[in-house]
């Protein structure tokens, strides 16, 4: 039976993006794989169609030699007379100066000369109050990835068979292609590195290897984290193949706003309101911190904009070095609501300071002597 054009299997234009392929393939993948569908033949056959497509659509160089010259460019490719695209034409160069340099990019846990596939990285935002972030919180992720198969334990195939050794380059993953006077290595383009070639395909994730699951994980993002800050999980992406290592897990960090502190590094600061009397003739103001109430003692004549430090009640750090500070700036607040008798009191009060000199303002008597010297064009 003739394929169909890959872009119409996933229902995207031929100029689409690769988030555009990306996401049309993980849409058609979610309601055509079969464990949705058990026992539907024509959805299985439609997600193997939806699977060929993605994997030709999302590899740059299979994609434009498919684009110049269709299906017929593909199968030649792969017939071994090609260089099979740009991740065989790196792997002729990588294994030509490995030969020279004694490097290459084989993996332990392959056969020799089998190319092991990391994991995918996996991203994934979460959102902290501030005291979350000052001292640390633990969050549970519902994590959406692939796993190693549970039924072929990552060999791909069905249960009671093996893989076999691949007839084309003898379980190598490499096959020698000849070109004039050189002789070169390209990854085989029959099992694709593997050196294996899977005949009877595991049920539950078709011969991959690997199958979609949610994993529900507790992370634990530390002290002091900020906003922008990424903590890495290592091994906690999606699974590796052919015997490679998973990826990481990367939690981008961000801080809500916080109605009362602002924070700059390890430092908090906050507006702390003391009232007119208090600021005047001293006493004390109660001001929160995230480690809870603190009572702050506040002199006599204290002016607005006088700044008191709480010693180690800011953010920790990171990198362990130490606790920084809260940094409260006092705000005289002036009365509002006053009634009459109130305001006859304020009065009788500034008549008194205004009848002394000014010995209780200096900095208004200050302002105005210079205010003065400006207008009389005396000031230097």
């Amino acid at each position: 039976m003739a394929k169909r054009d890959y872009y119409k299997v996933l229902d995207v234009a031929r100029d689409a993006s690769e988030a555009d392929i990306k996401k049309a393939y993980r849409r058609l993948a979610m309601k055509l794989h079969p464990d949705r569908n058990p026992g539907n033949k024509e959805a299985e056959e439609q997600f193997k169609e939806v699977k060929e497509a993605y994997e030709t659509l999302s590899d740059p160089s299979r994609r434009a030699i498919y684009d110049q010259h269709g299906h017929e460019g593909l199968q030649a490719a792969r017939g071994g007379g090609g260089f099979g695209g740009a991740e065989a034409f790196s792997d002729i160069f990588g294994d030509v100066f490995g030969d020279i340099f004694g490097g290459g990019r084989r993996g332990g846990g392959a056969g020799r000369g089998q190319q092991m596939y990391r994991g995918a990285d996996l991203p994934y935002e979460v959102e902290l109050d501030l005291a979350q972030a000052v001292f640390g919180h633990t969050i549970e992720l519902n994590l959406n990835k692939l796993i190693e198969c549970e039924v072929c334990h990552g060999s791909g195939a069905a249960k009671g068979s093996k893989p076999v050794e691949c007839e084309t380059c003898h379980g190598q993953g490499q096959v020698r292609v000849s070109q004039g006077f050189f002789t070169l290595q390209q990854t085989c383009p029959h099992c694709r590195g593997s050196g294996k070639i899977v005949r009877n395909p595991c049920d539950a994730c078709l011969g991959q290897g690997r199958i979609r699951r949610s994993e529900k994980r507790s992370i634990k993002i530390p002290a002091g984290v900020d906003n922008g800050d990424r903590v890495r999980v290592p091994g906690a992406g999606e699974a590796g193949r052919n015997g490679g290592p998973p990826g990481d897990l990367y939690v981008l960090v961000s801080v809500k706003e916080h109605p009362l502190f602002e924070r700059s590094g390890q430092d908090l600061h906050c507006d702390m309101p003391v009232s007119f009397v208090t600021a005047a003739m001293g006493g004390s103001v109660e001001v929160p911190t995230l480690d809870g109430r603190v009572v702050i003692k506040i002199p006599a004549e204290t002016q607005s904009g006088r700044v008191f430090r709480l010693r180690e009640k800011g953010v920790e750090s990171v990198r362990g070095h130490g606790r920084g500070d809260l940094l409260c700036r006092a705000v005289v607040e002036t009365p509002i609501n006053l009634s009459s008798e109130q305001k006859d009191l304020l009065r009788k009060f500034d008549e008194s300071l205004r009848s002394d000199g000014g010995r209780h303002t200096p900095r208004s008597g200050s302002f105005f002597d210079s205010l003065k010297r400006f207008f009389s064009g005396t000031e230097a």
